[in-house]
């Protein structure tokens, strides 16, 4: 039996079939993957929230409320709220910083959670680690009364050593998740500092 000659056409078909099945298997194995990847972020936001507001008793993924691209959880101990999750997403020096910041209901930062980021390793990946300088220096400041921004930004916060651009989204992200507070808790409408 004689090969047949090569064409366009043949061509055309044999890489068209090469694609459908290709597409097939990453749709089959998204489909798969679908519910483990949704347990694993909902686990990250879990323990995001858990470390960025005091102890409850309620679940904050059920009083979360949606405020432009921002998502704010309410963590309750009995009926009181006792602190506020607010999951942000500001643009760093790598992409895009997800991140969670804590606030107690008078609008004091009570700790901060970087959900996921593209950083530099080394550098602004630094951002992970809770005892790095912007970090560890907003926990218990006010943004209505502090000015949370580098030093170098007339602001109140050290940057990370060779890394002022993630510093600075890490801080943007805080600034953004405070309004996003004030929103919806207009008694701690303060005007912040300049």
């Amino acid at each position: 039996m004689a090969a047949r000659p090569s064409t366009f056409g043949n061509m055309v078909l044999a890489l068209t079939v090469i694609c459908l099945v290709c597409a097939g298997l990453l749709g089959l194995v998204q489909h798969v993957t679908a519910d483990a990847i949704a347990r694993s972020d909902q686990q990250k936001e879990n323990a995001a929230i858990a470390a960025v507001v005091p102890a409850f008793d309620n679940d904050p993924l059920q009083e979360r409320t949606q405020v432009g691209d921002a998502v704010v959880f309410t963590a309750r101990s009995g009926e009181s709220a006792v602190g506020y999750a607010v999951k942000v997403r500001t643009g760093g020096f790598g992409g895009p910083l997800v991140m969670m910041v804590g606030f107690t209901p008078d609008g004091t930062i009570y700790n901060t959670s970087v959900i996921s980021h593209a950083e530099t390793p080394g550098l602004g990946a630094k951002i992970t680690d809770p005892q790095i300088q912007p970090r560890a220096q907003v926990v218990g400041k006010n943004p209505a009364t502090s000015v949370i921004a580098v030093r170098k930004d007339r602001g109140e916060i050290d940057a990370i050593t060779a890394s002022t651009i993630t510093s600075r989204a890490f801080l943007k992200g805080i600034n953004l998740a405070y309004d996003v507070f004030r929103t919806l808790n207009p008694e701690n409408n303060e005007q912040q500092p300049q």
